[in-house]
């Protein structure tokens, strides 16, 4: 499939960047919520309400969310292609009324 002239691609470089920081951060904020169980299920362990999987993670993750909306609606800074590596032709202004005859 051709690229087609003058296109413009809907995300740049720095986009992607801030895409993929976004999803790692979440990605870590899920992690981090991951433990807790207890070896014995008639004893119930307090290690699920700690400090990095009750505030912690959902925080990273609630960030990471927010970074990938703020990369979405990040203004491109793409220009569109010229193929051939010029500038387009400026149009050629003519007087009709002088050729008529």
């Amino acid at each position: 499939m051709k690229k087609q002239e003058g296109s413009v691609l809907l995300f740049d470089k720095h986009k992607y960047t801030w895409l993929i920081i976004g999803l790692v951060v979440t990605a870590l904020g899920f992690l981090l919520m991951i433990g807790g169980k207890s070896d014995d299920p008639y004893v119930f362990d307090e290690a699920i309400f700690s400090f990095r999987r009750i505030t912690l993670a959902p925080i990273l993750v609630l960030g990471g969310y927010v970074i990938q909306i703020y990369a979405i609606m990040k203004k491109t800074t793409n220009k569109p292609d010229d193929p051939k590596g010029k500038r387009p032709a400026t149009p050629i202004k003519t007087d009709f009324k002088k050729h008529k005859k």
